[in-house]
């Protein structure tokens, strides 16, 4: 089975006359009209609001697109405070949701004003100390330990997680933290990853519904808002059925009236904290084939490798390719697409049935819109590629430019030997 490209050979043609492969490509029409499909879903609930996760896709550009949709930033570092700062994000419109965090990074989320989100019940007093008070308005994220299911599929294992507290630490926590001046609060959990289900959003509303309506029976505070964080994933595989998001909006408001309303806690916002739903399917990888290798396998090495997208080495992960004017060509050559560092799992993909490739033809690798060009490392002084916008109206934007060698040496700078380099 094939995906749909959202760019044409004839527009990558002229886009790689002005910028060399690699490069990852976005596409704005789609982004935008996902973020109003997510919005629409959620319409029913007054006070709901996305807050996009920065570490999926961390480009200022693309960010100012969700933040004219009223999106806030769920940021997990001290730079990604600053980015979120940097286009105007700051205030309540910032959840900092991060583990075994620093001291500092405490100190900017409050300097910012950002809804911190407390991931260890120890994090109390460390907070406390690092920014002299705790916040009015302050988050727990939770733990229920055990696995996820729906029906009978296993969806991930929380209590192999490093994050969260126990719903024994939780009820203790809100506590602590209401004697402590707290009056508003939140409540988070994260128990499965890239779910391609339209349940895993309303079962994990119903479980924390419930444990928020506990948690204020038992320990008198008010909850503001149910953070139902990520999770919601994309179709990497072409078979795949995508997630409706409307239907997902509508499974959680039955929940949400089945079980908060009654308990008179109608008032309650909804945020979620969507990375991947939000940015996957709407970025692409572009690469050019440069080499070809006939030994015990047949090989295709490409200009792109681990470095601009790290998810097929690191997790084995699938991620469809076109060959780009042979879609309708019949996929009857087994290639391994590999890139040239200097490891052997640098791989795209492994035994991929495809049209015959060329030297010189394009490949597109789909879905690396989100935990793509973010993951990206500097191993074998390779350089991170450009990141380019295709806008609405079909032109091209460049909005982050290729490394250059001054940028792997830039840390140098301060040697005499940095010099010679830069």
């Amino acid at each position: 089975m094939n995906k749909e490209t959202f760019v044409t050979k004839e527009q990558l043609d002229k886009i790689t006359q002005e910028y060399p492969t690699p490069f990852h490509l976005y596409d704005e029409k789609g982004i935008r009209k996902n973020v109003e499909a997510l919005k629409e879903a959620f319409a029913w609930n007054p006070g709901y609001k996305e807050y996009f996760a920065v570490k999926a896709t961390p480009n200022p550009f693309l960010i100012d697109i969700l933040k004219e949709y009223g999106c806030g930033c769920d940021c997990s570092s001290y730079t990604e405070l600053m980015l979120s700062d940097a286009v105007g994000i700051r205030g309540e419109d910032i959840m900092f949701s991060s583990n075994d965090t620093p001291e500092e990074d405490f100190q900017m989320a409050d300097r910012l004003g950002a809804i911190i989100n407390l991931d260890d019940i120890t994090h109390i007093a460390y907070l406390e100390k690092a920014i002299g008070h705790i916040p009015e308005t302050i988050s727990c994220r939770y733990n229920p330990g055990g696995l996820f299911k729906i029906s009978n599929d296993i969806m991930d294992n929380p209590g192999d997680a490093k994050y969260g507290m126990t719903t024994e630490q939780l009820s203790e926590a809100y506590k602590i933290l209401k004697e402590k001046g707290a009056k508003e609060f939140g409540l988070h959990a994260f128990l499965a990853s890239n779910t391609v289900t339209n349940e895993y959003y309303p079962m994990l509303a119903k479980v924390l519904f419930k444990q928020a309506v506990k948690l204020q029976q038992e320990t008198g505070v008010h909850i503001k808002f149910i953070n139902l964080s990520g999770g919601i994933g994309i179709p990497y595989h072409p078979d795949q059925e995508p997630n409706d998001i409307r239907m997902i909006g509508e499974g959680v408001r039955r929940v949400y009236e089945e079980v908060l309303v009654p308990a008179g806690m109608g008032d309650m916002a909804i945020y979620t904290e969507l990375g991947r739903f939000m940015m996957g399917p709407y970025g692409c990888l572009v690469t050019k084939a440069i080499h070809e290798k006939h030994t015990h396998k047949e090989y295709i090495g490409v200009d792109a490798c681990a470095v601009n997208l790290m998810r097929p080495a690191m997790y084995g992960a699938y991620h469809h390719i076109t060959v780009m004017g042979k879609e309708n060509q019949p996929h009857d050559h087994k290639y391994d697409i590999t890139g040239s560092l200097c490891e052997n799992n640098d791989k795209f993909a492994i035994d991929r049935m495809l049209p015959k490739i060329d030297i010189g033809d394009y490949l597109v690798i789909h879905d690396t819109g989100a935990h793509g060009f973010s993951m990206g490392y500097s191993y074998n002084g390779k350089l991170k590629s450009a990141e380019l916008l295709l806008k609405e109206d079909g032109s091209v934007k460049l909005i982050r430019r290729a490394e250059k060698p001054k940028d792997y040496f830039a840390t140098f700078d301060c040697f005499e030997i940095g010099k010679k380099l830069l």
